[in-house]
């Protein structure tokens, strides 16, 4: 059995914050982002946080090392834009397998530092697959709504090598996250499954979506129910949400799908909603009297952050999930329940 298996059953395993958040404070030049590898490269690389686990490798160590010492569990590879059709807006198909390895490896060396110090709470790296820049199930222009931009076989090709590079960089579990068109969730699935069987091995799989407003829709359209239902089929480590909401915005469908699965439920929510300049303003004692909530309500096996987390977020988090049991998986949970 997987450690992380074990552990799930044990306790509330804690996600880091945001990656994004945290590279922003380091206010990386263009020259920064291209290092003395790239230094003449043709196109501006400033904004391409992926290619920092290439030229700013001590940067991305310094934060996973910042949220594992904030107590982490997982903390997620610096690859969240690692596959060839995002890297194309920089030209950089080629180095994708290169990303995604190195990300894998810096995270690897971070945790097994850690686990070593205290190996009665070991450390895990979750791979981060995107949902890339593009949708199977939506048209970009309005006026050819027949038309898509990235085909079901384009975007298993894509998250084929990715997955590869992840898993053979030494990732515990890979995370298919902040779903926000199911098709591109099932194509990156399709090619987890793939990679398994080619490699002959068994790596557990998280699945994150994102409700996109009050709805309660993904981007895609579809409801939380129907989301789970996509990707039911699959043997998962746990399902759940992330991005686009706050913890307090986020709960109500964390109650819908804590009745309609019988899978571990994870959730890391924003810092709170951007406020006027995109910037988010929760305090870490706010998210986590919010997400004590959860925690009251049995609703949580895996608790994080996404946009505006910082390790003070997830220290706060850490402290108040030491004080409560993870959800009690109920075998009778199921979307054709009468009751769910």
């Amino acid at each position: 059995m997987s450690r992380i298996l074990e552990e799930i059953q044990k306790r509330i395993l804690v996600l880091d914050g945001a990656m994004g958040t945290m590279l922003q404070r380091y206010n990386f030049t263009e020259e920064d982002f291209r290092g003395k590898r790239f230094k003449e490269y043709h196109l501006p690389l400033k904004g391409n946080n992926d290619l920092l686990s290439i030229t700013q490798p001590q940067a991305i160590k310094e934060v996973h090392h910042n949220y594992f010492e904030a107590g982490a569990d997982i903390v997620e590879t610096n690859t969240f834009s690692g596959t060839t059709i995002a890297m194309a807006d920089y030209d950089m198909e080629d180095l994708v397998y290169e990303l995604n390895y190195q990300s894998a490896r810096l995270a690897k060396e971070v945790a097994q530092e850690f686990t070593k110090k205290n190996p009665e709470q070991p450390r895990f790296v979750a791979g981060s697959i995107g949902p890339t820049n593009k949708t199977a199930s939506l048209s970009p222009d309005v006026n050819r709504p027949e038309y898509r931009a990235v085909s079901f076989e384009e975007l298993r090709i894509a998250y084929k090598e990715q997955v590869k590079a992840l898993i053979e960089g030494g990732v515990d579990v890979v995370l298919v996250e902040t779903i926000f068109d199911t098709l591109n969730a099932k194509a990156a699935l399709f090619t987890i499954e793939e990679v398994k069987e080619e490699l002959q091995i068994d790596i557990p799989v998280m699945v994150s979506g994102t409700i996109t407003d009050a709805s309660g829709r993904t981007l895609s359209g579809q409801t939380v129910e129907a989301f789970l239902i996509s990707i039911a089929h699959i043997d998962l480590l746990s399902v759940g949400f992330n991005c686009a909401l706050g913890a307090e915005q986020l709960k109500p469908y964390l109650q819908r799908l804590s009745r309609a699965t019988d899978i571990n439920i994870s959730a890391h929510p924003n810092a709170g909603l951007p406020n006027a300049f995109g910037e988010y303003d929760q305090s870490p004692k706010e998210m986590q009297q919010l997400i004590e909530s959860y925690l009251k309500d049995g609703l949580i096996n895996i608790i994080g952050g996404c946009c505006g987390t910082t390790p003070d977020h997830i220290k706060a988090i850490v402290d108040i999930a030491k004080k409560y049991k993870p959800r009690t998986i109920n075998s009778k949970a199921g979307i054709l329940d009468e009751d769910a």
